[in-house]
């Protein structure tokens, strides 16, 4: 009778699933494939349904888009007032969150769950707003579309031609507690906006030319259907383990493949992709790894990996299971996955060995259950492909030292039990036994298979020899020594067996707790560090030391270009910022290599040794993906004095994993760099707009003195004196001139934003330059007493004296502006050192 209780870890899993649902409101998703399908009516009809049944029930905010028959819904529901957000002159109504927390209902309807607040609005985006009115434990309704998925973007774009730009991260979507699928045909869609009962007429002609296309709305329809399915899938699945239900539903079709070292799996997983593309099925493909695959030759672990590779470029799953009973493996897999049907090949071995060892087939058809198992048959094919390359380690073998040493200690183990056995009759034969069997488990320890075996064969015809009467011949006088010899022989298999096994599943445990605490301190590293250069130095280091390779990372220009900084071809020293160390572990890339990777770049995919594109490479390329698409290059080579390790499923995935925490990395990096400059071009002009306000009225201001002079003349030229027309004529000239040294300072301004202005250094003395400013404004400082202090001995200064001239004059005219008329202005200059200047910045500080 088979226990169907949940073990520890689904109870734990269980629990920690629902403590969520303890404090956290729950959220309902309307789910639909495009505008007008129905979700925010389908939303208030069930909200009126909640409210009947004694919920408080507040609609926070909802959009009917004019439709008679939602508003009709609205009435009677209590709804919170919007808050109207003046963004650009124009005001715009919004979910007032804090009017929503303060009523705190038991229900609120928030619709359009994708919307972007306005600014002013704590939140830049509404899904964020319901996350905050679920901490609180409001259970929370509203409405999504299929194209506002985050995943679903590009898809939809690739489909529709547009770009969405409000979106939502599938995390809010898959956390929902519950989504409805609002379907509507296409051509009721369709039917619908021609009515009027989606947009306006205008607007409907326009959304039927470009969105609302028969194919568009078809695809849409099909994508929200697959997700929901996918979602009632998870669902059925989680139901299932909660309640520990071994029996698979086979509500969906689900393949699982069971491959083998045999070169027959290849042909398997072909037929299989063909039976899960006709019945539009998930396939998993499986190996189950036992202890005796750690003693199969390189060609059929090369098979195995290859065979896994073939399964990924076929877009299945892969999975490695471990454990010495495959059909129990297998069908604990596939019932825990849901899978319906079980596809292995047929078994090659004799009938006789079948009959005797028992077969894996058998026991998964009799075992199956429900499931269906399919038995496929293909031709042998032992031709390997040519160039395959291990990235196995050489199967252990045992030099002639090995063998030696294995003599030697049999040999001590021997002088040992001799000792033992002339110094005293206490101890019978049996304790000696065990002490070559302690010498056999030494051997297998430190020296392998094949040492260990030749011990077992040494420690019996040695015993035999020395031990057994009649002593010092191979003569047995007792007939029952020959049991014993068998099983002291076959115990010292057994015993050797094991501990090579032991010693090759250590080994592996070890490397693979190797890769993870390498991968951990990497992602550490990579976590509290920033600069481009320095995060692809850190990568190459960790994964140059995990793979025993040389590493470089190519990254792309402006003009999307790969190159190879300092970083790629060695360390660089941060402090003497000279020109890099060697480093063995770097990789340099000539332009033909360079061009290899700039393949990679532009096609995202890996290419160079040990892959099917540009085989004859030096190294093995992986573009290192980031969620943006594609921010570099990863190059890794192996020394030709170590065994090239590419074939490996499991180190290959190894690998990509570093790759993509690199590319993360890089692309976090990226982000941070465009952030910094979007920042500063914010800055830059806010700085602009702040200057053209404010150099408005001084603009305007000589602008009237000029136009009110100039109309004056020319309106009473002959009633004014020459006196009055010198005046206003000189006034129109002071003024132009004025105005002339604005428009010149705000065009200086821009030349500098833009960087197109250089200084032109020169050794200029400082009293010239105040001079000559001085001499451009006399006749504005007039009537101001100016004191100027300039040391004799002051030296003379490297500067632009054009530009510093007119920084002067800026300076005297603001001086001019906003001090009280006819008070002294007072100009010094003098001459500092640099530890004085560093000394008067830190206090400043």
């Amino acid at each position: 009778m088979g226990n169907n209780r949940p073990n520890h870890d689904q109870f734990l899993a269980a629990a920690q699933a629902d403590e969520p649902g303890l404090r956290r409101g729950r959220l309902k998703i309307f789910f639909g494939a495009s505008a007008g399908v129905g979700k925010t009516y389908s939303m208030l009809e069930a909200a009126r349904i909640r409210q009947r049944e004694g919920i408080d029930v507040v609609a926070g905010y909802a959009e009917p888009h004019g439709r008679k028959e939602t508003e009709a819904l609205l009435d009677g529901l209590e709804q919170i007032p919007f808050r109207w957000v003046e963004y650009k002159g124009v005001k715009l109504r919004e979910f007032d969150l804090d009017a929503a927390l303060a009523r705190k209902p038991q229900l609120i309807l928030v619709d359009e769950l994708a919307h972007t607040n306005a600014e002013g609005t704590r939140h830049a985006k509404r899904w964020q707003d319901v996350q905050e009115l679920l901490d609180v434990g409001i259970d929370v309704y509203t409405t999504v579309n299929v194209q506002h998925l985050e995943s679903q973007n590009d898809v939809v774009a690739q489909i529709t031609g547009e770009v969405q730009r409000e979106t939502v991260p599938d995390s809010v979507f898959e956390q929902a507690d519950d989504v409805e699928l609002i379907d509507l045909s296409a051509d009721e869609l369709l039917k619908r906006l021609g009515e009027g009962r989606i947009y306006k007429p205008q607007q409907a002609q326009l959304a039927t030319q470009k969105f609302f296309r028969k194919g568009n709305l078809n695809a849409l329809r099909e994508i929200a259907l697959r997700r929901t399915a996918e979602r009632v899938d998870a669902q059925m699945q989680a139901y299932q383990r909660e309640r520990a239900i071994e029996q698979v539903w086979p509500a969906a079709e689900r393949i699982l493949v069971c491959i083998s070292p045999s070169t027959l799996s290849q042909k398997l997983v072909r037929a299989a992709k063909r039976m899960a593309t006709g019945l539009h099925a998930d396939w998993v493909v499986a190996y189950v790894e036992t202890r005796d695959s750690a003693r199969l030759p390189e060609a059929k672990r090369e098979s195995v990996d290859r065979t896994l590779r073939l399964a990924e470029e076929l877009g299945a799953e892969t999975v490695t299971l471990n454990g010495d009973n495959i059909s129990a493996e297998v069908l604990a897999y596939a019932r825990g996955h849901n899978i319906s049907k079980i596809v292995v090949g047929k078994p090659q071995k004799p009938r006789w060995r079948e009959l005797v060892f028992g077969s894996t087939v058998d026991k998964l058809v009799r075992e199956s259950g429900v499931i269906d198992v399919y038995v496929i048959h293909g031709e042998h094919n032992d031709t390997e492909p040519r160039g395959a390359l291990n990235y196995l380690r050489a199967p252990e073998r045992s030099p002639a030292s090995a063998y030696a040493w294995s003599a030697l200690i049999i040999a001590a183990c021997t002088f040992a039990c001799w000792v033992a056995f002339s110094a005293s009759h206490i101890f019978d034969l049996a304790n000696l036994i065990m002490l070559y069997l302690l010498g056999v488990v030494i051997v297998a320890m430190q020296f392998g298979r094949g040492p260990s075996v030749m011990a077992s064969l040494l420690s019996v015809v040695l015993f035999d020899f020395l031990f057994v009467p009649p002593q010092l011949t191979f003569a047995v006088e007792d007939t029952r020594y020959i049991a014993t010899f068998a099983v002291m022989l076959l115990t010292g298999l057994v015993i050797s067996n094991l501990t090579v096994r032991t010693r090759l599943q250590t080994a592996a445990a070890r490397d693979r707790e190797r890769r993870t605490r390498e991968l951990y301190d990497m992602s550490r590293a990579l976590a509290s560090t920033r600069g481009t250069d320095t995060l692809a130095h850190i990568s190459m280091k960790h994964i140059a030391d995990v793979f025993d390779a040389q590493v470089a990372i190519a990254l792309p220009d402006a003009n999307g270009r790969l190159g190879v900084g300092d970083w790629g071809l060695g360390i660089r020293d941060s402090r003497t910022a000279q020109s890099p160390i060697p480093n063995p572990q770097s990789l340099a890339l000539n332009e033909r290599e360079l061009s290899v990777a700039q393949w990679v770049y532009e096609h995202n995919e890996p290419a160079g040794q040990g892959t099917r594109t540009l085989a004859s490479s030096q190294a093995l390329y992986l573009p290192l993906r980031g969620a943006r698409g594609v921010v570099g290059v990863l190059a890794v080579r192996w020394p030709e004095q170590q065994p090239v390790q590419f074939n490996n499923a499991e180190r290959m995935r190894a690998l990509e994993t570093f790759a993509n925490q690199t590319a993360l990395a890089l692309e976090r990096a990226k982000l941070a760099e465009e952030a910094g400059r979007a920042r500063a071009r914010s800055e830059v002009e806010q700085t602009r707009s702040n200057l053209l306000s404010a150099v408005s009225h001084d603009l305007r201001t000589p602008l009237a003195a000029i136009t009110g002079a100039a109309s004056s003349l020319l309106d009473n030229e002959a009633t004014f004196a020459p006196d009055t027309r010198r005046e206003l004529t000189q006034s129109i000239y002071s003024e132009a001139e004025r105005l002339n040294r604005l428009v010149g300072n705000l065009l200086e301004m821009t030349r500098l934003q833009s960087g197109t202005v250089a200084a032109r250094k020169e050794w200029q003395s400082v009293e010239e330059v105040i001079g000559a400013a001085l001499a451009r404004l006399d006749k504005a400082l007039q009537g101001r007493e100016i004191k100027t202090h300039v040391p004799a001995d002051l030296p003379l200064v490297p500067l632009d004296a054009v530009m510093m001239e007119q920084v002067l004059i800026n300076l005297i005219e603001n001086a001019l502006k906003y001090t009280p008329p006819g008070s002294p202005i007072e100009l010094n200059a003098w001459h500092m050192s640099r530890r004085e200047w560093d000394g008067v910045n830190e206090a400043v500080g």
